[in-house]
């Protein structure tokens, strides 16, 4: 089983920048699609970005598009989600996610979560 742990999150003023973390204890680590999503109080889990297995190909919500690049380094195991001109909409809980089979999806389709890290932007 793939154990999913982010780090890197904190407290950005808007217009500052940040790069979160996901490290995965799974060897076999470049079988997974790879993604991250985010949940505000008292909001659904939505999705961020997205990598495939090889990190060739990215996919981005719109809301983050332009702002946010995700890549991958699979000899460290490792999901990375730089994220760019933060503003206060971007404050919520991140959440680093893997998939065997699904790139682009509902947060159901996910395999494995980690537990998150926290993100608040402050105006």
């Amino acid at each position: 089983q793939a154990q999913l742990v982010e780090s890197g999150g904190g407290l950005v003023q808007a217009g500052g920048s940040l790069r979160l973390s996901c490290a995965a204890s799974e060897r076999t680590f470049s079988i997974y699609n790879m993604a991250w999503f985010r949940q505000a109080p008292g909001k659904e889990r939505e999705f961020v970005a997205s990598i495939t297995r090889s990190g060739g190909t990215a996919y981005y919500a719109d809301s983050v598009k332009g702002r946010c690049t995700i890549s991958r380094d699979n000899a460290k195991s490792t999901v990375y989600l730089e994220m760019n001109r933060l503003n206060p909409e971007d404050t919520a809980a991140y959440y680093c996610a893997a998939s065997r089979t699904v790139v682009f999806g509902k947060a159901s389709d996910m395999d494995y979560w980690g537990k998150g890290t926290l993100v608040t932007v402050s105006s």
